[in-house]
Parts: structure tokens; sequence; C-alpha cells
């Protein structure tokens, strides 16, 4: 495997160098800011936190570590909370327990996406769907993968004996585009540039309204007349009709994409495009770009171009390679082409950003 380097043996593309100790998790910790230890230079590690809070719309994360976990990074899991619904990506092993960690629900997991079935993305799916069986979760699971994994997914699926309860609903996917719709937000697929083939995955909330309370009062509606406005589309005050979107402004739907494995590519860029929240591969530093090209992965900067070319607002940096125990570079890397950088860590928990108005009248 190589010589030896500092007592241990050389880490391979996607392996860790030596042990490092630093403080574990405790509880799950949710980014409220970022802050500058000391109060000199950029900060290194993934923000300021408070533990306890709860956030309706925010990435659960359950591991960040690529190929294999650490003493300190798990596998690959990653739990999108979107108000009452979860969606869960690439449950690497131990997902389970590190739900139990963070004091999340799995009962609230109606949609699995794999990215792809390298096992740190998929080795968890077989507890988990066991798990929410175990828990008669009543109402359908979409699992969503690529479909030519279909032999892995079905080795997955029935890994071992269980009473199944659960009704699970595979979602192949074959090309890019809508792969889930439901009324809360929409699940897009876009192929990436990685082996085996991959797709990133996409969460779209569909643009709302909402109703600016000095106009409504500057007509005159009040109390119910409100609920037969939004229903109705208009309502008649004083003999004139008043239509919604004169009472209203665009409430723009969220975005959270998903970007994981692979090479730069502009798939990734259209994948992040105008998103609120990226969650984004950086399983290499700049130095060791030409094993970011040989594995078709990316590096922190390459991330952070990612966000900046997409328009996104907020970036979560994570898949990091065992070399770096200290993703400090990694992340001064991304901010050098990105402002809002979070480094994932095991139990964190990121908001995603509070939604922008528009200001444009609403639809009639």
């Amino acid at each position: 495997m190589g010589s030896a380097d500092l007592g241990a043996r050389r880490a391979g593309p996607d392996e860790d160098g030596p042990l490092h100790r630093h403080r574990l998790p405790r509880r799950c910790r949710t980014v409220v800011g970022l802050r500058h230890p000391g109060g000199a230079g950029p900060r290194t590690g993934p923000g300021r936190f408070r533990g306890g809070d709860v956030s309706s719309r925010e990435l659960v994360v359950l591991g960040s570590a690529s190929q294999t976990p650490t003493r300190h990074r798990n596998h690959n899991g990653y739990l999108l909370r979107w108000d009452g619904i979860s969606v869960l990506f690439d449950p690497g092993e131990g997902t389970q327990r590190q739900l139990l960690l963070a004091g999340a629900s799995p009962t609230s997991i109606r949609h699995i996406c794999i990215t792809h079935f390298h096992g740190d993305h998929c080795l968890g799916l077989p507890g988990m769907l066991q798990r929410l069986s175990l828990d008669r979760v009543p109402d359908p699971v979409e699992v969503l993968y690529p479909a030519s994994g279909q032999e892995y997914f079905d080795r997955l699926r029935h890994a071992s004996a269980y009473q199944d309860h659960l009704d699970v609903r595979p979602v192949p996917v074959r090309a890019d585009g809508r792969a889930s719709t439901g009324p809360a937000f929409s699940i897009e697929a876009v192929r990436l540039d990685h082996e085996p083939e991959t797709f990133g995955w996409r969460v779209v909330e569909p643009d709302g309204i909402h109703l600016r309370p000095d106009r409504l009062e500057a007509a005159g509606i009040r109390g119910p007349d409100v609920g037969r406005l939004v229903s109705e589309g208009s309502i008649v005050r004083g003999g004139v009709r008043i239509g919604r979107d004169e009472v209203s402004e665009v409430r723009p739907g969220q975005r959270l994409a998903f970007v994981m494995d692979t090479g730069m590519c502009d798939a990734a860029v259209g994948l992040a495009a105008d998103a609120d929240l990226v969650v984004c591969e950086a399983t290499f530093a700049s130095a060791d770009a030409g094993l970011a090209r040989r594995y078709r992965h990316l590096t922190a900067a390459d991330a952070g171009r990612v966000a900046r070319d997409a328009g996104a607002r907020r970036l979560v940096i994570t898949h990091f390679s065992q070399r770096y125990p200290d993703v400090g570079a990694l992340v001064d890397e991304a901010r050098e082409v990105f402002p809002d950088v979070v480094a994932a860590e095991d139990l964190l928990r990121v908001p995603v950003p509070a939604r922008i108005r528009t200001g444009r009248a609403g639809p009639g």
C-alpha cells in the first residue's frame, strides 16, 4: 500500500491520514453564524453552534466521510427536514445510529435518494428500510436511484430476512428530469460526471404567494374575506373586484441541490442553479487536484466555483478524504471563491436560508 508516512501507511485517494484528536459532537448543533476564532484569520471550522435549536427546514449531517468512516466522520448520510417531511440522501453505514445521536426521527422520511451505488453512499439503505418497517411507517417511501444500478438496489432491498411492513416505492431514474412530484416539493435528477452512473438531486418547492397585510388593509379586506380571496382568486369590495395579485407578491419556492459524486462539469452547475442551499462534495484540496481529476471528484475550490457560477446562496462542503483530518484548508479554498461556506461535521444542523421576497405581484 505504499511507504510509511508519520507512522501510518500512506493514504490512498480516498483514505485517511494519521488520526487526530478533537472534540466530538455531544449532540446535534445548529449553525447560527460564522466567526473567526481568536479574532484573527478566516474561520476554519463549520460555524458557531447553538445546541437544541430546531428549524422547520434544515439539513442534518449524519456523516461526512468519503469511502470509509473514520473515528470522527461517519459514512455519508444527509437528512433534509422540510416542514413535516424528510428526505434522506445517500445513507451509508451507521445511518440509523447517527439519526439517533442527532435526535432526528426516521419516521418522517418519505423519500430516499441514492446518487450512485458506491458503498459509502448506499450501504445503510437495508438498515433504514428495515427500521422504517419496524416503526410501521404508514405512508409510502420512495427510493430514487440510477436505473443502471437496479441489481445493487435489489440486493440492498432484500439484504436480510425480516418482516417487511413498509410500502417501498422504487423509482429507477434513467434520464435527467423530474423524478418525483408531491404537494410540498418535487425532486429532479441530473446526471453527473462519475462512475458508476451518478445522479445529483434537486428539491424544488413551487412558487407561492405572500399576501401583503398593508395592501389587504388598504383594500378593506379582513377576516373571512381573506380566505375567500385566496380560494377564489378575487373578491368584490364596494362594487370593485379586487384580484389576489393586487394584494400579494410572489413567494419564491426554495431549492436545495445535492451534488455528489462528480467531476467538474456544467451539469453540476445547472443542478445547483439558484439554490438556497447546495450540498456539494469537496473530496480533495487543490494541491491534490490531479487525484480529483483522476477519480472524477471535486476539490473544495471546485465546489466553491459550482456554487458561485450557479448563483447559489449557501454552500455545504462534505465527503472529505481521510487524508485531511483538519478541513480548515478546504474551507479556506472554497471561501476564496464563494463567501458562504459551511464545512459539514457529523450531527451538524444547517438551516436552509430564509426565503427572499421578490416584490413581484402575485399570480392572478
